[in-house]
């Protein structure tokens, strides 16, 4: 297990959720966290930037780095590669600074195995049905694909239980501010401030 003074926060959730958006609130209003920004070998969407959303490079870029180890974590999903920089996240560790990570259930367990500390927020939509409703008005993408999704989401729903917390979309500036009010909890827990704390006790 690898510790990091700076505290990090892996946000994850099914397809269609709203964890992009709860995500990039958060950002708006904490600047000055880092955003950890992953890989990805499917095309930019219309408004995403490379850099910013995603780098986005080839799929067999993507195969070259995973063959080099490059990610701390990586999937496929629907026949594109997401993945995590192993740098990135131990250039954090030497930084001591905060960090976000918006990452599906499988790669947040692959950093809960490797990095010790992390908080763990999944946020889920009003309902199922509302869910639905998301995947359906992308617009986008095919029938086929959101029955993907959907199924998929189901399964990633019984990831919950080993998650710190827990956020329900139903309004997105709540939502953004039960994440900040997450944040700003745990940057007081006492076992984070014990160097401050022998400091005071001088």
């Amino acid at each position: 297990m690898i510790m990091s003074e700076g505290l990090f926060i892996v946000v994850s959730a099914p397809s269609g959720a709203g964890k992009s958006s709860i995500c990039h609130g958060f950002m708006q209003a904490f600047p000055e966290i880092k955003f950890s920004v992953s890989y990805t070998s499917r095309p930019p969407r219309p408004n995403e930037v490379n850099g910013k959303d995603y780098y986005f490079i080839s799929r067999e870029e993507f195969q070259q780095k995973i063959d080099q180890g490059e990610f701390i974590e990586w999937v496929e999903n629907y026949g594109h590669f997401y993945g995590s920089s192993r740098k990135f996240m131990h250039e954090f560790v030497r930084d001591n600074g905060d960090l976000l990570l918006d990452i599906e259930p499988r790669g947040a367990k692959k950093i809960k195995q490797e990095f010790e500390g992390g908080i763990y927020v999944f946020v889920l939509p009003p309902s199922r049905s509302e869910l639905l409703k998301r995947l359906e008005k992308r617009g986008h993408e095919t029938e086929d694909v959101i029955k993907k999704r959907f199924a998929q989401a189901e399964s990633e729903l019984k990831e919950i239980s080993w998650y710190d917390y827990v956020i329900f979309n139903k309004d997105l500036d709540k939502a953004v501010n039960q994440l900040i009010s997450i944040y700003t909890a745990e940057k007081c827990r006492r076992s984070r401030l014990q160097k401050e704390i022998k400091e005071f006790n001088k």
